[in-house]
């Protein structure tokens, strides 16, 4: 999709051999700069199909709040990262027959990958909970691709991105007609990792929490997953310029596995014995950590369920039946 546009891009130079190194530089900055370009276009347009899609049975909205600061950014005219707070934007569904005057319970649903955005990919899933009565936010914490280059560079693997999150539902309370006893964590993937993190962190804040093909173990994943994982200019980015060899208690920290000690959230797990993404036994050794603690939790692994990874979260008969165990559980903790 870009070559269109680094061929217009070149034509005026080539009429002028030889181009110098400064046009050269200049069309190279060009070129990356439409790649952000695009990408807001991307995510603008996939925004217009929120309304088209759920304005039946939500208020939809998009907001704008602020997470902790971002301790990589710039420091333009000398104001120091310290005071200035990252801000985050975040997907706001009010179910449209909420009864005036009522508290209504709350699902902070961040979005998986390691640099993606919340799309209309979880339109239908987003609309089953609308229908059953929660709110429900999603926030594009730091990392979150749509926003340009500054917000996509301030990934923090497992670090302030879960605090984005917790900010959102912390938001959501202050503004919306959200009960605070009943606020869960639903999240899949990369997701699961931040839904996890979130309630092992700020226990007091949710009251259940599904953690979906959860990212649960950052040293094993770097062991069996892809180039992306192994490549080390890559991880320096995602954890703040070191490696796991290099800090591996920072990977441990941010590890759900190594964190199970401090759940007191009612929690359902679900994984799959053929997810060619989070292996399954990633997620088995979430689960014999969290026995091994002595914690309470449910949990089922499906035997190769259609889909893989994305096996509850498209259409199939597993993949209903496997969402409605999911919102039985929620049901039992916030109603």
């Amino acid at each position: 999709m870009r070559l269109p546009f680094l061929l217009a891009a070149l034509l005026p130079l080539m009429a002028q051999e030889p181009a110098s190194e400064a046009r050269l530089k200049h069309v190279e900055g060009r070129v990356n700069g439409l790649h952000w370009e695009l990408d807001a276009l991307r995510k603008a347009t996939d925004d217009q199909l929120w309304f088209q899609r759920l304005s039946d049975v939500a208020v939809v909205d998009k907001v704008t709040y602020t997470g902790p600061p971002n301790p990589r950014g710039e420091e333009p005219y000398g104001i120091k990262n310290e005071r200035h707070p990252l801000k985050i934007q975040q997907y706001v569904f009010v179910p449209r027959k909420a009864e005036k005057g009522r508290k209504l319970p709350l699902i902070v649903l961040p979005h998986g990958g390691v640099h993606s955005d919340f799309s209309t990919y979880h339109a239908h899933i987003v609309r089953e909970m609308v229908e059953r009565g929660y709110i429900v936010v999603a926030p594009d914490y730091r990392g979150s691709t749509g926003y340009g280059k500054g917000h996509y560079d301030a990934i923090d693997y497992g670090g302030l991105e879960v605090d984005d999150a917790v900010a959102g539902r912390d938001w959501a309370v202050e503004h919306l007609p959200v009960d605070p006893k009943r606020c869960a964590m639903v999240g899949w993937s990369h997701g699961g990792l931040i839904a996890l993190m979130a309630v092992f962190d700020h226990p007091e804040k949710f009251a259940a929490c599904y953690a979906g093909v959860p990212v649960s173990d950052l040293l094993m994943r770097v062991g069996y997953a892809g180039e992306e994982y192994r490549d080390d200019a890559v991880v320096r980015t995602l954890f703040g310029g070191k490696t796991p060899s290099e800090d591996v208690d920072l990977v441990r920290r941010r590890s759900p596995v190594w964190n199970v000690h401090k759940l007191r959230t009612p929690l359902l797990v679900h994984s799959t014995t053929n997810d060619r993404d989070v292996n399954v036994v990633e997620v088995e050794s979430l689960l014999t950590a969290l026995k091994a603690a002595g914690k309470t939790f449910e949990s089922k692994i499906y035997p190769d369920a259609p889909g893989g990874h994305s096996f509850n979260r498209i259409d199939t008969t597993v993949a209903l039946e496997s969402r409605k165990e999911i919102y039985a559980f929620l049901e039992k903790h916030l109603k």
